[in-house]
């Protein structure tokens, strides 16, 4: 055989051995089935879902958050924040101390709080123990812009302090100042501050209750104080607290919680105690207050001696109004023995049981003004008109 034909045959046989696979392999494949729904199956399920849902969630529309609907209460809230935000500052505080090895001055970070403008001329209005033992205050507004601040007065009584800063008078913008006397339970109340360092915060809430009392850091009681439950957080400690219509009600100054944080009960300073205290502190740098000149025993020691309720006198300066009118303090006799001084137990038939209760009876009255005491003289009860004056 030539080798053309035998190439021919090569090429035959490899094409009957090509056919040959091609026809098991269709003989041995099977297609897997593939199931598919009728067209008209699948929209009537899809129909049947979407009646179902509807009917089982009612139709509520939904509107996208636009200033042209929303509600007025929200509008009134944002237009308030919008307002009175600029007038509210972060108030942050240091120590000065020197390095024990390298005898460099340096300032220690101390605390924070907030503030808010009260005038034009620069006072910002505060608590006291924002700024208590701070050797170094410095102001921020919303801005950022921030300026160091001067120590003005302040009355710890109260919980209230003014700082006074060097700004522009376009950047300083009052808070306009309502009326606490006749706020009712119930009444809008917004809180303007930065808890926890985070500056600029609003929170809002409901004037919860009227007349409670809280204690000042000096021990005296502060009365009237306004309790919220707009949240009040560390932080929040000197910052307005604002009625609806943005107007001042009262000073943020204390929060009730086990924890030190938010729970719902928070105390303001009454913007009408506000309005007497910090003018007298511009002008005094603290509170001027009529009262007598005398040296009284604290309430420990007076119950420590069991004595009736009341403000003993220790002593008093001579030829002073006090002994014009006739009180005795405490003295001792030539044999050592004690006599015990007036024991004060009212003042114009308002009791007195302590000597927080006579500082804070004397605040309704001015110097010059004449009061009846009424004391307690060796178990024999006296009443002594007694001329009031300025106390330093």
């Amino acid at each position: 055989m030539s080798a053309s034909k035998r190439s021919t045959v090569v090429v035959l046989a490899v094409m009957n051995l090509s056919l040959m696979l091609t026809v098991a392999g269709l003989l041995f494949w099977r297609p897997s089935p593939v199931r598919t729904a009728p067209p008209a199956i699948e929209t009537h399920r899809s129909k049947v879902a979407s009646e179902a849902s509807d009917e089982a969630a009612p139709k509520v529309p939904v509107h996208t958050p636009t200033a042209g609907n929303l509600a007025d209460s929200e509008s009134r809230t944002i237009e308030l924040f919008r307002v009175t935000s600029p007038s509210v500052v972060h108030i942050t505080t240091s120590k000065v101390a020197r390095d024990y090895f390298s005898m460099n001055v340096q300032e220690i970070p101390q605390g924070s709080g907030t503030g808010f403008v009260w005038d034009k001329a620069g006072h910002i209005v505060t608590n006291n123990h924002v700024i208590q033992n701070a050797d170094v205050a410095m102001v921020a507004f919303d801005d950022q812009t921030s300026f160091p601040a001067k120590l003005v007065g302040v009355a710890p009584d109260k919980d209230l302090a003014v700082l006074l800063i060097d700004a522009p008078p376009e950047r300083l913008r009052p808070i306009p100042r309502g009326v606490s006397a006749d706020l009712e339970v119930g009444r809008t109340a917004l809180a303007i501050g930065n808890p926890f360092g985070l500056d600029q915060t609003l929170t809002t809430g409901v004037i919860s209750a009227l007349g409670r009392e809280i204690k000042s850091d000096s021990g005296v009681p502060i009365k009237d104080v306004i309790q919220t439950d707009a949240a009040i957080n560390p932080g929040n400690s000197g910052g307005p607290l604002l009625d609806r219509s943005g107007q001042l009600i009262g000073v943020n100054t204390a929060i009730y919680s086990p924890s030190g944080a938010y729970a719902g009960i928070g105390f303001a300073i009454p913007v009408d105690t506000v309005r007497w205290v910090v003018p007298e502190l511009i002008e005094h740098g603290r509170i001027i207050r009529p009262g007598i000149a005398i040296t009284v025993a604290s309430d420990s020691m007076s119950k420590r001696f069991k004595l009736p309720p009341g403000v003993l006198i220790l002593d008093m300066p001579e030829r002073g109004n006090a002994e014009r009118a006739g009180l005795r303090p405490t003295r001792r006799t030539r044999f050592g023995d004690i006599v015990l001084g007036d024991i004060i137990v009212a003042v114009d038939e308002m009791p007195v049981a302590s000597t927080a209760d006579l500082t804070l009876i004397f605040e309704n009255y001015e110097s010059g003004d004449v009061v009846d005491l009424t004391v307690i003289r060796q178990g024999t009860e006296l009443v002594l008109p007694v001329e009031l004056e300025t106390l330093d």
